[in-house]
Order: C-alpha cells, then structure tokens, then sequence
C-alpha cells in the first residue's frame, strides 16, 4: 500500500527546460514536414587550413611587416 501512495504522490513536473525541447523538437518536425528535409540556415562551408589560399597568405604578411 505504501509504494501506491508513493506512487500517487508524484506528479509529473514540465520544467521549462522540458517545454523548450519540446517545442524544438516540433518546430523540426514540422520543417522536415513541409520541405521534406531539415533547412540548413548556414550556407558557409568549411574551409580547409591545409589548402593553398592566396589571401590568406597576404594576412600572414602584413602582420610579420609590423
């Protein structure tokens, strides 16, 4: 009888951590939903630091000449 009433007592609690997941969660849903995929906000790509990149060779050398 005791572990029923333990088990009455406790209520779910929806913290506002769990309400911000949960509205994330449906906003993706929702996105994948309406354009078949998830949306990419950031269209930057990595680059590579071992590629040859001229301007960055020029960076190199204005601040070695102070």
């Amino acid at each position: 009888m005791k572990a029923k009433k333990k088990l009455k007592q406790r209520r779910l609690r929806i913290t506002e951590d769990d309400y911000i997941l949960a509205n994330r969660r449906a906003a993706r849903a929702e996105e994948i939903e309406l354009h078949g995929r998830p949306v990419s906000f950031r269209k930057m790509l990595h680059k590579s630091k071992k590629t040859y990149n001229r301007k960055r060779l020029k960076d190199f050398k204005l601040e070695g000449d102070c």
